[in-house]
């Protein structure tokens, strides 16, 4: 991935954040020469030797099969993303000599790749991805597996693969208007605010700009 320097997200938690808070990764792979994508949740699993991704997969998905253990994968989170019209920046209505742009965050994991066959670890990475994500929609009694037959829920398992990536490289962007001045920046954040870009809006405001300085 391209990263110019001002956009460079090497800040350890953030890149943690938008991994546990945009879950859903698109996983590219190549089998036989084909490239091609799936979009599955993540449960993310910090370790000493950089932390591993777990899914699980339709049993009727070729990929845990296809896809030889130890293979070398790329997942792709994407966090928040936002236009950004010139007519933003206070510096465009003085010199006319600002275009377009798009303001986001992404981070890139790759990997080696292992499908696992087993009820058991199934059964842990739905329980935990399944807590993970009922804790950001429900206030009171989140949905949990025993609320469900067991039958219900043990045949529906037998239909899924688990799948782990051994992580060896993440590397992110954070494009939020770094390489504009404090007041241009200042305007991005607030425009976004009224569009309804909120999230945008605040890594925006709170980004530093190319110097390094962040926004008073």
């Amino acid at each position: 991935m391209y990263i110019p320097e001002a956009f460079e997200e090497s800040r350890e938690l953030e890149l943690t954040r938008v991994i546990e808070q945009f879950p859903l990764g698109s996983l590219s792979y190549c089998v036989n020469g084909r490239i091609d994508a799936i979009h599955i949740p993540f449960e993310y699993v910090p370790s000493a030797r950089g932390g591993l991704l777990r899914a699980h997969v339709s049993r009727a998905n070729p990929i845990w099969k296809a896809l030889a253990n130890g293979a070398e994968v790329l997942v792709v989170f994407r966090s928040e993303d936002a236009y950004v019209s010139p007519n933003w920046y206070p510096s465009k209505h003085e010199f006319h000599r600002q275009v377009p742009t798009w303001n986001y965050q992404v981070v890139h994991v790759r990997g080696h790749f292992r499908a696992i066959d087993d009820e058991k670890v199934v059964r842990g990475i739905v329980a935990r991805l399944t807590r993970s994500n009922e804790a950001r929609v429900q206030e009171t009694k989140p949905w949990k597996m025993s609320d469900s037959a067991a039958d219900y829920i043990d045949a529906l398992l037998k239909e899924i693969v688990a799948i782990e990536i051994e992580i060896t490289q993440t590397i992110g962007i954070t494009k939020a208007s770094q390489n504009k001045d404090d007041r241009d920046r200042q305007s991005v954040a607030e425009n976004m605010q009224r569009v309804g870009k909120c999230e945008m809006s605040r890594i925006v405001a709170h980004a530093k700009n190319a110097q390094g300085t962040p926004r008073s």
